[in-house]
Parts: structure tokens; sequence; C-alpha cells
């Protein structure tokens, strides 16, 4: 009797086509790999984390260490860790908040102000590369369905920049 294992055989256009997860997955991982080489290769010393709390330093407009745990999903004690970092690293400064006592405004220094600039200069490298091939048009589409799914779960939080 030849009977065929069906549950061990892949449908050859489901290998051409990935699925939207996968596909999702691998333009994330991707796009983080490649950033994080690039900025080994570039000697800056910061971590991913510690880039993206920086980066909200510089762009949140009343920024706080609460604000960015809740933008980045973390822990704050995390944060607060993260954040400490930098501050020993002459990148940010913190403040009195004047709308609550109880925390602190966080503010680039000119070397976090360079810094993101440096950052920002290989983001772009990475985007030209990834987007090399792609019109404008392209890229715009791809912008506007992935907020449109980023709203679609998360509601309306503002882009993470």
């Amino acid at each position: 009797c030849n009977m065929v294992d069906t549950v061990n055989v892949i449908e050859p256009a489901r290998m051409q086509r990935p699925s939207l997860s996968h596909a999702l997955q691998q333009v994330a991982h991707a796009y983080r790999g490649h950033m994080a080489q690039t900025i080994r290769e570039a000697d800056l010393p910061l971590p991913g984390t510690h880039v993206r709390a920086l980066k909200a330093v510089c762009y949140m407009e009343g920024c706080t260490a609460q604000r960015i745990a809740q933008r980045m999903r973390r822990d704050k004690a995390q944060i607060t860790r993260v954040l400490n970092d930098l501050l020993d690293s002459g990148l940010i400064l913190k403040a009195c908040n004047p709308a609550d006592k109880r925390s602190q405004i966080l503010h680039p220094t000119s070397a976090g102000e360079m810094m993101m600039q440096r950052i920002q200069a290989l983001e772009q490298q990475t985007l030209t590369r990834m987007t090399r091939d792609l019109t404008q048009e392209e890229v715009e589409h791809f912008i506007r369905i992935a907020w449109h799914m980023t709203q679609n779960l998360e509601g309306d939080l503002p882009p993470d920049n």
C-alpha cells in the first residue's frame, strides 16, 4: 500500500509565500540585527535599550522615566538603570519636574545630542540599504500599513522614532 504522509508534505506554494507573522518577524529581526552590527562597527558604546531610551529623551516632550517605561513597555526599575548609565555617560541630565515634584524631566546634554546625530546617521544607512530597491511610494505604503497594524493592536500610541 503506497500511503502518502500528508502531515509531513509541505506545499510548494507555502514555501514561496511566507505568512504575515513570519514576514514581520523577519523584517524586525533583520533591522535590529543590522542596526546592532552597524552600531558595534561604529564603536558606539550603547546597547539597543540605551539607544531607545536616549531617543525618547531627545524626542519626547516632558520626558520622564515613567513615560519611557510605558512607551518601551519595560519595568521602570530597568529603565531607571538604563537612564543612570546614560547619566553616568554624560548623555542626559535630570531637572525638577514643575508639574510633579516626585519625578524629574530628562534632557539630552550636548554630548547626548551629538550621539543621537551619530545614531540617526547609522539608522539612515540601514534604512537606505533596507529600501534600496523600493520606490518612495512603496516605502510610504509600507509605513501606512505598519502604522495601521500597530494601531489595531495598541491603540493610539505615538510611533517610536
